[in-house]
């Protein structure tokens, strides 16, 4: 266990999502339906578009939206040229980015991250460029007074790493992406607050910015996640709290 700054990242994060709140449905119900055409239309089956899905009500979308998008992505009426891919490179002080999206059209896409990684000092990379500083993993963010029982609870049910942050209280769980559903749920049986989860990719090494350094850094990600085909932005920054 060890002080870290992950809740600051989360912060920053939830704070440019607060906003351009007119985007996020937009991105879930994409979401929406590339996990149900990549997995299948079943949630339980699907860990992925369950995950997309708690995230759509999370995020207060009706159910009756959601479930439209699932069955848009099973209708052979309704079946676009939309498919998923990661931009590679470098943006301000170094940090390793990807850029998640999905897209109807590869080339404006691109031609858009590219002007945002070139007006922020970066510069886009070729595929494998950065991928290799990153692993997928299972990530909760979480709160509860107790240490020694949310410590516990996660390793019993294969958590990979916990760290608490310099507030007592918060936690940061890692996993393998499988075990991902058996950690939230181990957790909120024994009363954990669960304040996010979800899959991500976690840097292997961390460039730790401060002050301007990391508003260049939040710019450059803001500019990025403000473009239309973007879906998720992944960094190695690691913001001070």
């Amino acid at each position: 266990m060890s002080g870290h700054s992950k809740w600051a990242n989360i912060q920053h994060r939830k704070k440019r999502q607060d906003d351009k709140r007119g985007k996020v449905f937009t991105r879930l119900i994409r979401e929406l339906t590339v996990a149900a055409r990549a997995g299948g239309t079943d949630p339980e089956g699907n860990p992925r578009l369950r995950l997309a899905i708690d995230k759509a009500l999370s995020a207060n979308m009706a159910r009756t939206n959601i479930d439209r998008a699932i069955q848009r992505a099973s209708s052979d009426a309704d079946k676009d040229n939309l498919e998923e891919v990661t931009y590679e490179g470098f943006g301000p002080k170094g940090v390793a980015v990807l850029v998640e999206c999905a897209t109807d059209n590869r080339n404006r896409t691109v031609a858009e991250v590219r002007h945002a990684f070139s007006r922020n000092d970066g510069s886009l990379g070729e595929t494998g460029s950065v991928n290799y500083l990153f692993n997928r993993r299972g990530v909760i963010y979480c709160e509860h007074d107790d240490e020694d029982k949310v410590l516990t609870t996660a390793v019993e049910n294969d958590a990979e790493d916990v760290e608490a942050d310099e507030n007592a209280g918060r936690f940061v769980i890692t996993m393998a992406p499988e075990h991902l559903f058996k950690v939230r749920k181990a957790l909120e049986d024994v009363g954990v607050t669960i304040v996010e989860s979800g899959f991500e990719m976690v840097a292997t090494t961390a460039v730790e910015l401060a002050g301007e350094d990391a508003e260049k850094v939040v710019k450059f990600v803001d500019m990025l996640e403000g473009l239309d085909d973007v879906q998720t932005v992944h960094t190695n920054a690691e913001f001070a709290g």
